[in-house]
């Protein structure tokens, strides 16, 4: 598509469509035929956008596209509100609405109107973005893996590079007489280059290896030149390789490597692992010790070649200074006025040299501590300057943008949403991304959340997310955007209408008043919300509002007459996300009908009826400070036939669920958190579908079998992640037998303050699918653990928080998939068992202020190293207790 925005425009509109055909159905055949001529645009824009994508025409007549097509989106979205008020009216109120009649006719003729210009939109620039003949394009020649000579560098270039040079250096002449890849990956601008010049020149690479060879690959490589330009080394008499195809070439390639001594090959800036597979094939299996360096942005790639890459740091502050002064002083150190001026500005290139080199252009000549000033407080300007597109940072991140996949470049884009440096919840923006109609469902089998993940994790594998905290199994907890990342899509989401940010400083990028028509997303600074409702914008355009802070902590609080005007400015609002507000709810919210996410705090102790008639919700997030401590749910969420995920801060008591014989099953995949007394045979028939589950209160009632508890669980057939939290500590609990029973298919499980004996714990053993286990604040009581012989086979996550055990002994024949194990204040455990050293699978072990057992982790960690073909193995003791203990994090 031609445009990743628009693409997910048209979805959302043909969606909105066929979801609300018998809403509709007054202006239907007029919908059928718009609907039949966005198919042929979108047809059009696809063939044309090959050749017209930098053409400013073209944007232009995208951006027209996207305005029209956001109008007919307006139009129905008005009309759908109307048809619900009727809808929900009596059948005698109903025969006298004229107002829908009339709201029926006006549709027809405003979709007539729309269709109208769509058609002509398209019929006058058919002409004039036909797409070039392939022929046209046969004669462009590529220069990609051409290049065989090392590129120059300058001194000055090289900052904070010594040990990673030192390591990489390392890993190429020490190791394996067999051949090795070691890819060198990170973000742009992190260096990757530099580093391997610095390594190519480096004299102990000159010792080492007979012959080096240096290929620049690109992302238009080709193979065949790629082997051509190695053959290059070898030979000048290429012309008689010209005709020879791949295979053939590498096989030449071989016989001359074999004839040699050890070869080291650097391919920089690999997009494709089959680049790696092709010079591979050329070596010999002759047991040299050849080497092959390669540079990507790509984790994917690099992780294709080599489970262990070297990823390549951030400079640190005092290093992104030093390269500062050296390409603006050169040999002269910075002036002492300047000096202060100038750690800020390297400070807030947030360790990428690329944007430390770009700054320092701008910098040059510059002598005045005003001028420095300008620039320390104008950095992000500096590096997307679009006067100048050969220092512009952008570009080196446009790079990585055109390869992704359409249907990941909004939910790329869509990530600078939140503040520079927001520490992003990876399960908000997965939410995000689908009510936001970003993720569509085109596999068989895949849920929306699953399809969500993966782009993440691609995302994140590409180098253009970082991961700030793993979970527990190893998943994306939090993550953020670079701060140079989050420019470039702060850039591109506002010039592709994607969303606008509202800021104090109107002269900034992407900030300013809201554009009308065009902007359907906004996102607010939480320090000027206040200011800006009260000016009662008219807003009726927007889609989504979005307003986070990553300084101010707590809630604020709006005016009640900025309350109600909150919910008249945004009368077609999809997504909401205001969890810092203190907000109400007023008449004009319950009039907020094409609501799909909500995520706000209050004082509320209950959720009304009128919460029900929000028939597209798809994920709310509610946050209470009640004192009360519970959150009476009386809005009929079993009608909510697209509510997929409900987190509340608090237990939720849930509404029975009505028993008519048209009643269909919920689609709850999350329900977060739950009273236990809500957990009824009713209630957990209807939410059938759930995976996740949280329950938390008093349990004591809950664990006895005769009065329902687990019992009702035979309803939960999908139920994958359960969390048990206990709130009031009561002694002889106990695990019911149906606990096991209905839980087969259970992979997480999270206890907290249930107290059961630590004799019960080798009963989990029987949740055959369980691969994590978090035993938190006395989950289990006792001093001794002795577990039994076989079980929790699938284990991959053992979490032990807060527990008074003294003895843990453990089987040989136990925990033989284990990966992680994490022990926090467990003061009173004297050891761990031996026994874990001999699990081949075991990659990580942290102990939390657990003190008495650090020496039988040590052990354990001895014994991990010296066993033979022993996998990587972490331990990480915290807080360090010697310089001996800090050494083995």
């Amino acid at each position: 598509m031609a445009d990743a925005v628009l693409s997910f425009l048209v979805e959302n509109l043909l969606q909105i469509i066929s979801e609300n055909v018998k809403l509709i159905a007054g202006a239907k055949g007029e919908l059928e035929l718009l609907v039949e001529e966005v198919k042929t645009l979108n047809a059009f824009l696809d063939e044309a956008a090959k050749t017209q994508s930098d053409n400013k025409l073209w944007k232009q007549f995208i951006k027209d596209i996207r305005i029209t097509v956001y109008k007919a989106e307006d139009i129905i979205d008005k009309f759908l509100v109307q048809a619900k008020l009727h809808a929900d009216k009596n059948i005698v109120k109903r025969g006298f609405d004229y107002n829908y009649a009339g709201a029926v006719k006006e549709l027809g003729e405003q979709v007539g109107i729309v269709l109208q210009k769509v058609k002509k939109l398209r019929e006058d620039n058919k002409q004039a973005f036909q797409p070039t003949p392939v022929s046209a394009r046969q004669g462009e020649t590529s220069t990609q893996g051409q290049e065989t000579q090392v590129p120059h560098l300058e001194d000055a270039e090289v900052v904070g590079f010594d040990k990673e040079a030192e390591t990489v250096i390392k890993r190429l002449v020490e190791g394996s007489d067999e051949l090795e890849v070691i890819p060198v990956v990170g973000m742009a601008g992190l260096g990757k280059s530099t580093l391997a010049i610095k390594i190519y020149n480096d004299s102990k690479i000159s010792y080492d290896f007979f012959s080096n060879i240096w290929v620049y690959v690109g992302q238009n490589y080709k193979l065949k030149e790629v082997l051509l330009s190695i053959l290059k080394s070898y030979t000048k008499q290429m012309n008689i390789y010209q005709d020879k195809n791949e295979n053939e070439l590498s096989k030449i390639i071989c016989d001359f490597v074999s004839k040699g001594g050890k070869c080291l090959i650097v391919l920089d800036d690999v997009w494709n692992p089959e680049v790696v597979d092709s010079v591979m094939k050329a070596f010999p299996k002759n047991k040299k010790g050849h080497r092959i360096m390669m540079t990507t942005r790509e984790g994917r790639v690099a992780k294709y070649a080599n489970d262990n890459p070297h990823n390549l740091k951030f400079l640190e502050h005092h290093e992104s200074f030093e390269l500062l002064e050296k390409r603006v002083f050169g040999n002269r150190s910075c002036p002492p006025d300047l000096v202060t001026h100038g750690k800020s500005i390297a400070e807030k290139c947030s360790g990428v040299p690329l944007a430390v080199v770009v700054i320092a252009g701008a910098l040059r000549g510059r002598t005045s501590e005003g001028e420095w000033q300008i620039v320390e407080q104008n950095v992000g300007k500096y590096l997307i300057d679009q006067n100048d597109p050969t220092s512009n940072c952008l570009k080196f991140v446009e790079m990585s943008y055109n390869r992704l996949p359409e249907d990941m470049k909004a939910c790329f884009l869509y990530c600078s949403a939140f503040p520079q440096g927001f520490e992003i919840p990876a399960w908000k923006l997965i939410r995000l991304w689908i009510s936001e109609g970003l993720i569509i469902s085109n596999l068989p089998g895949s849920t929306l959340e699953n399809i969500a993940e993966y782009i993440l994790n691609d995302l994140v594998n590409r180098n253009l997310l970082i991961i700030l905290e793993k979970k527990a199994d190893g998943k994306i907890k939090t993550c953020r955007l670079h701060d140079m990342l989050h420019m470039f899509c702060k850039v591109k989401a506002t010039d592709e209408g994607l969303f606008q940010q509202v800021g104090e400083k109107p002269d900034q990028v992407g900030l300013g008043i809201p554009e009308q028509d065009t902007c359907r997303r906004l996102c607010i600074q939480l320090s000027i919300l206040d200011d800006f409702i009260s000016t009662r914008p008219m807003t009726e355009h927007v889609r989504s509002f979005l307003c986070f802070s990553s300084k101010q902590k707590g809630t604020i609080e709006l005016s009640t007459g900025n309350i109600r005007n909150f919910h008249k400015a945004f009368p077609l609002i999809r997504v909401l996300d205001v969890e810092r507000i203190k907000f109400g709810f007023s008449k004009d919210f319950n009039a907020l009908f094409h609501l799909r996410y909500i995520a706000i705090s209050g004082d509320f102790k209950s959720i009304p009826p009128s919460f029900g008639k929000f028939w597209n919700l798809q994920t709310v997030i509610l946050n209470t400070s009640t004192s009360e401590g519970i959150l009476d749910i009386k809005a009929d969420i079993w009608n909510m036939l697209r509510l997929r995920h409900l987190h509340t801060n608090v237990p939720a008591k849930l509404p029975s669920p009505s028993s008519t014989p048209t009643s269909k099953h919920s689609c709850l995949q999350t329900l977060s958190k739950v009273a236990p007394e809500s957990c009824r045979k009713d209630v957990l028939a209807r939410a059938c579908n759930l995976r996740k589950l949280c329950i938390q209160g008093q349990m004591v009632s809950f664990f006895e079998t005769s009065k329902g508890g687990f019992s009702n669980f035979g309803e939960l057939k999908c139920l994958e992640h359960l969390k048990l939290l206990n709130d009031v500590l009561t002694k002889d609990l106990h695990l019911p037998p149906t606990f096991f029973g209905f839980l087969r298919n259970l992979k997480k499980l999270t206890l907290s303050k249930t107290q059961f004996e630590w004799s019960e714990a080798n009963r989990l053993a029987q949740l055959e699918c369980l691969e994590v286990l978090k035993l938190k604040e006395n989950a289990f009581i006792g001093t001794s653990w002795e577990s039994e012989i076989g079980g929790f086979s699938l284990l991959k996550v053992l979490w032990i928080d807060r527990a008074d055990l003294k003895s843990w002994k453990v089987s040989n024949a136990q925990f033989q998939n284990l990966k992680n194990l994490v022990l926090k204040s467990c003061v009173e455990l004297e050891a761990v068992p031996i026994e874990l050293a001999d699990i081949r699978s075991l990659q990580e072990m942290r102990l939390e202020s657990t003190i008495k057992a650090i020496k039988s982790a040590k052990e354990i960690e001895l014994k991990k190293q010296q066993a033979p073909q022993s996998s990587k193995f972490k331990l990480t003791i915290f807080p360090p207790e010697s310089t001996d203990s800090k050494a083995t994090q």
